[in-house]
C-alpha cells in the first residue's frame, strides 16, 4: 500500500479519470472504488485502484481521452472546435465554440501559424486564471 502522501484525493482522482466530484464520491460511499482514510477521516485512492479506469480511457480516440489533461498541468480545459481566426498584426483571435458557449482567445500570431489552426480544427482552451491558452487536437492537414 502506497503512503497516505502520495495517494490522490477524491477531488483529483475524478480529474483524472473525467468523471465528475459528486461521481467519485458516491463512486467511493458504495463501494465501487477503493479508498483509505486518512487520521482526519479524508478518503486517499491509489493510483492502483485507478489503473482500469485510466486504461479504458487510453483506447478512446485521442480527442475525447482524458490522456492529454494528464500531460498538461492546466485542468480547466475546454475542448472544441475552431469557428474563426482573425489575424491582425501581432495578435490573433480565436474562438473556439464548446456546446453551449463560444470562447474567445487573444493569442499571438506566430502561435495561430504554428498549431496551423483554421475554422474547423479540433482545439482545447486551457484556462489559467484570466489568461487562455489554445491546443491543437489534431493533426495539421
Amino acid at each position: 500500500m502506497p503512503a497516505i502522501d502520495s495517494m490522490l484525493t477524491p477531488r483529483d482522482a475524478a480529474r483524472l479519470i473525467g468523471i465528475s466530484y459528486p461521481t467519485i464520491k458516491q463512486w467511493i460511499l458504495t463501494g465501487k472504488l477503493k479508498t483509505v482514510r486518512t487520521a482526519g477521516g479524508h478518503h486517499r485512492i491509489a493510483m492502483a485502484d485507478l489503473k482500469p479506469y485510466v486504461e479504458k480511457d487510453e483506447i478512446k480516440p485521442a480527442a475525447e481521452s482524458r490522456a492529454r489533461y494528464r500531460r498538461v498541468s492546466g485542468r480547466n480545459q475546454i475542448a472544441g472546435k475552431v469557428v474563426r481566426v482573425k489575424i491582425q498584426g501581432l495578435l490573433a483571435e480565436v474562438v473556439i465554440a464548446t456546446g453551449y458557449v463560444n470562447i474567445t482567445a487573444i493569442i499571438t500570431a506566430n502561435a495561430v501559424r504554428e498549431l496551423r489552426l483554421k475554422k474547423g480544427d479540433s482545439a482545447a482552451a486551457l484556462i489559467k486564471s484570466t489568461d487562455v491558452m489554445i491546443e491543437r487536437l489534431d493533426n495539421p492537414a
